[in-house]
């Protein structure tokens, strides 16, 4: 058995294989079957016995048709799976559509499919006579069950088979399909062959979002007062010249090389911005360190406030951003979405919210310490945590007394400390929960079926998945 690829589809299926490289072949009768027409025909003509010979004649005209045929049953076998829509929120119901289709002369007698699923989604049942049979798989190291989805078919010539479940999203994620396993012989039933569609698919199923108020946040300026719309800030990493000194200039922003050469004080002047700037960062450790666990309702909520607090951001036509101590699953890349006014910046943020796990790569406090100097300066940090140790506080206190402009929303039990709530804005919602209710909001209508149809974290994702798997 060969690989073959069609360009048209740009996907390969890969046949197992043994240990010497070759697709595997059961013989269910094992070497007796070829020992056995052996004697039946040597016997027979040693004996003159025409029943035997005949009989050695038809094993043996039969064993050559069946491996014929199981050589090239699963040749031009074409197995899909579709998703619709890719993305989707809490509550709402996808349509997976599984296809296997026969691209050749040759029937197929029977066919079976193992899919690899993930257990978290459910699937409601339909009235189709083959809806497949759901059996227990594996751990992934995602730390997500898997369960195995089988079916088997008959199929004829240049003859495809649809079977569609609908999937209820009862919880945000961001779940893989497949790979896949097909599993077929010849008619007779004596051998069997094996090939792997390593297609995998994927699943996004956002987060909560709530209005700010049902979390306890006020809804009219939750990050701060702001005097316009569009409230201007310096950025003292880009000078644009300098100025004479005025009594109210602080004197950080003394020009000393200037001041020498003008004999008088001099001043930099900083290039001016006028986008309110809101970079959400997300500690997604549950505990002072991350061996110690996590608790899966806490890093919800923690998720639920983040996206609620984006979504007001891109409502109210602000830059919005998104920083998360963990990672994007099989893969080590960080969780990092850079601020923007992009119309699918929300999309962005939502589905990184829907890909964290509950393993921390970094410190929170040491990734604000590392990731503050990069943003713009006037940018306003929230932090979303629902752990609050003295080494974030002091961290959070030595950005404050750098002029950073700071949000603390912690949903721990007990509260922060009050000197950082002396200085800085802070939210205590130990029970920042609510029912869930979609938002009609002009943001959340961006997300129309065009948009959820393809994701956006493959672009900064590792795992590509193609199109569609044949062999």
């Amino acid at each position: 058995m060969t690989t073959h690829t069609d360009p048209e589809i740009g996907s390969v299926a890969e046949p197992s294989k043994d240990e010497l490289g070759r697709p595997p072949i059961s013989d269910i009768f094992g070497e007796a079957w070829n020992t056995l027409i052996v004697v039946f025909i040597v016997v027979g003509l040693i004996t003159r016995q025409d029943g035997l010979v005949l009989l050695g004649v038809l094993q043996f005209t039969v064993t050559v048709i069946a491996r014929v045929s199981n050589h090239y049953v699963l040749h031009r076998v074409i197995y899909q799976r579709s998703t619709n829509p890719r993305r989707a929120f809490i509550g709402e119901t996808v349509e997976i559509t599984l296809s296997v289709e026969n691209r050749k002369l040759l029937p197929v007698g029977w066919i079976r499919l193992v899919d690899d699923w993930p257990e978290e989604l459910s699937v409601e049942e339909s009235d189709e006579e083959e809806q497949g049979l759901f059996l227990p798989g594996h751990r992934d190291p995602t730390l997500s069950q898997r369960v195995l989805l089988r079916n088997t078919f008959s199929l004829r010539w240049y003859e495809r088979v649809r079977i569609r479940h609908q999937v209820l999203c009862e919880k945000r994620g961001y779940y893989r399909f497949g790979p896949a396993q097909a599993i077929s012989g010849d008619v007779f039933g004596i051998y069997r062959s094996k090939c792997d569609f390593p297609r995998l698919d994927w699943l996004v199923v956002y987060p909560q979002v709530l209005p700010l108020e049902e979390l306890g946040l006020p809804p009219k300026d939750p990050f701060g007062e702001t005097k316009a719309q569009q409230r201007m800030f310096e950025d003292p990493s880009r000078t644009i010249g300098v100025r004479d000194h005025q009594p109210e200039d602080g004197f950080r922003t003394i020009h000393w090389k200037a001041t020498a050469r003008q004999q008088k004080l001099q001043v930099k002047v900083y290039e001016p911005t006028t986008s309110f700037t809101i970079v959400v960062f997300v500690n997604v450790a549950t505990f002072d360190k991350y061996w110690q666990g996590t608790i899966p309702e806490l890093l919800e909520r923690c998720i639920t406030v983040a996206a609620s607090v984006s979504h007001f951001a891109t409502e109210h036509r602000y830059l919005a951003g998104l920083i998360a101590n963990g990672c994007v699953p099989r893969s080590d890349q960080p969780i990092k979405v850079l601020p923007g006014r992009d119309p699918q910046q929300l999309t962005r943020i939502l589905e990184a919210l829907a890909a964290v796990t509950p393993i921390a790569m970094q410190d929170i406090a040491d990734l604000l310490t590392h990731e503050s100097p990069r943003l713009p300066w006037g940018a306003t940090l929230v932090v979303v945590t629902a752990n609050v140790n003295e080494q974030l506080e002091n961290a959070l206190l030595r950005l404050h007394d750098a002029g950073r402009r700071l949000v603390l929303i912690s949903l721990a039990k007990e509260p922060p400390d009050p000197l950082v709530s002396e200085h800085i804005l802070t939210y205590h919602l130990p029970q920042a929960e609510s029912a869930y209710v979609p938002l009609q909001t002009k943001a959340a209508q961006q997300l129309t079926a065009v948009n959820r149809r393809d994701s956006i974290l493959g672009e900064w994702s590792s795992v590509r998945s193609p199109t569609e798997s044949t062999l």
